[in-house]
């Protein structure tokens, strides 16, 4: 495949990322396509994809948790509380499209992809305490709450900027060409990056800075990490797969999955993980002992995953038809909810609560469901609601 036609391979693949990352991604990519910038100066935007803690699995607490939504086009911070549904705002860096949570400080860091900076919120006073600069197009972001270290992937600069959670000091690591997923193993203090542009995967020592490379799948776009089993899923758009990276060694194997990936989640207490297929309106179930899988179909457009240990339903967002669709993880039964305008969005869950919370990028709203019963709430958000997570 020559570089050009992977170059505009890579763009397509782009359309099934959340909105922060079509609008960054899109744009400097087709740039690249063209021939008018550098790789190394491609704009980013999870997942985007943030993996705020292993296994892509949203922190969950008790009722009173508070959820924190990135409202990308208003430039703010909605934080809803847990227990009423009443909101406040944040006002945070330009175009926020990434949040992760450290529930040890109660420090919630949002990625302002415009601003090149992280904001941070003390989640006690709701009040920005910081604003980190960090590198060129902000993507993604990853925390270990067992050192206080955040990870910023910067697409802009192929670095990741290390942010020590006492003081805000930060570090930067090169990695490989236009990171866009990080993902964290806090028991082996390992840091995986997924470098979209060079196929491959920057392991990083969390004691020592120092890195592996770990060749993967075409184009990998999302990390999820297992720190019981300590293995890394990691998907490829391209290939329609995803990697299996073995921790302890670093050695690989490929399992297939569906077409045009877009999430990937993992159910700590079932070891199963969950691969979002986009194009196929369907999602892989992987059995992580034995890497067999199942195919269970969903909605149209499918384009996020979260999912609720405690009662072992998986929650897919569908962005073709605004609707969530519920699997039962016993059986593979699933069930229909309506979720508003869905296009952009994305989900979380708070496990504690047993309440699934869902952005609707077009409705500048965030839809609340009632795990027990499916019954839904709107709640009002900033304009351009994308990113979120529960702390």
């Amino acid at each position: 495949m020559t570089t050009s036609i992977l170059k505009l391979k890579i763009a397509n693949l782009m359309t099934a990322r959340p909105v922060g990352k079509i609008l960054f991604g899109m744009a400097g990519l087709f740039l690249v396509a063209i021939g008018l910038i550098a790789v190394t100066g491609c704009g980013g935007a999870s997942t985007g994809n943030a993996k705020t803690n292993p296994g892509g699995n949203v922190p969950g607490g008790p009722t009173a948790s508070k959820v924190y939504v990135g409202n990308f086009l208003s430039s703010n911070v909605t934080v809803i509380d847990g227990a009423t549904n009443a909101t406040a705002t944040v006002l945070v860096g330009a175009n926020p499209l990434a949040i992760a949570a450290n529930p040890t400080t109660n420090k919630i860091y949002i990625v302002n992809g415009v601003g090149k900076t992280v904001s941070v919120i003390d989640g006690a006073t709701g009040s920005i305490t910081a604003t980190v600069p960090v590198g060129k197009s902000p993507e993604a972001i990853g925390i270990n709450a067992t050192t206080n270290r955040i990870y910023v992937a910067n697409t802009g600069d192929n670095t990741v900027a290390v942010i020590d959670g006492v003081d805000n000091f930060t570090t930067t690591i090169n990695v490989g060409t236009f990171p866009v997923a990080v993902g964290v193993n806090p028991a082996t203090n390992k840091i995986y990056v997924a470098n979209a542009m060079s196929s491959n995967v920057t392991v990083i020592d969390g004691a020592t800075d120092a890195t592996t490379t770990v060749p993967v799948g075409n184009a990998p776009e999302e990390i999820a990490v297992n720190p019981t089993t300590n293995k890394i899923y990691v998907s490829s758009g391209l290939n329609n797969n995803v990697t299996v990276i073995d921790g302890a060694t670093n050695a690989t194997v490929t399992v297939p999955a569906g077409g045009s990936i877009a999430q990937i989640a993992i159910n700590l207490t079932t070891n199963k993980i969950y691969v979002v297929n986009r194009s196929d309106n369907t999602i892989t179930a992987i059995d992580g002992a034995d890497n067999f899988t199942a195919t269970v179909a969903v909605g149209a457009t499918p384009s996020a995953v979260a999912i609720n240990p405690t009662t072992n339903k998986i929650y897919v967002l569908n962005s073709g038809d605004n609707s969530v669709t519920v699997i039962d993880g016993a059986t593979n039964n699933t069930s229909t909810v309506a979720a508003g305008t869905s296009l952009g969005g994305q989900i979380a869950v708070n496990p504690g609560a047993n309440k699934i919370y869902v952005t609707n990028f077009n409705g500048n709203n965030v839809t609340v469901i009632d795990g027990a019963t499916n019954n839904t709430t709107t709640v009002p958000a900033g304009n351009g609601p994308s990113a979120l997570v529960v702390n």
